[in-house]
C-alpha cells in the first residue's frame, strides 16, 4: 500500500472521529495513531527504543 493511500484513510478516520465524535475523539485517535506509527517504525527495525532514552550528554558528543 502507498504512503499516499495510507495517508489518505489516517486522515478519513481522524476526520469521522472529528465529526462524529468531537474534539476530545480527534485527540484521541491522532495520539493512537502516533502511538501506533512509532510501534510499527521499532518493530520494522527503522528505529531502536534506545533513541527516545538517550541523555542530551550522549548526542552532542557524537556530533563532535
Amino acid at each position: 500500500m502507498s504512503m499516499a493511500a495510507v495517508g489518505m484513510i489516517a486522515g478519513m478516520a481522524l476526520g469521522f472521529a472529528g465529526y462524529f465524535g468531537g474534539f476530545g475523539a480527534f485527540l484521541l485517535v491522532a495520539a493512537l495513531g502516533a502511538v501506533g506509527f512509532v510501534a510499527g517504525r521499532i518493530l520494522e527495525g527503522d528505529l531502536e527504543p534506545g533513541d527516545f532514552f538517550r541523555a542530551r550528554d550522549d548526542r552532542r558528543d557524537r556530533r563532535r
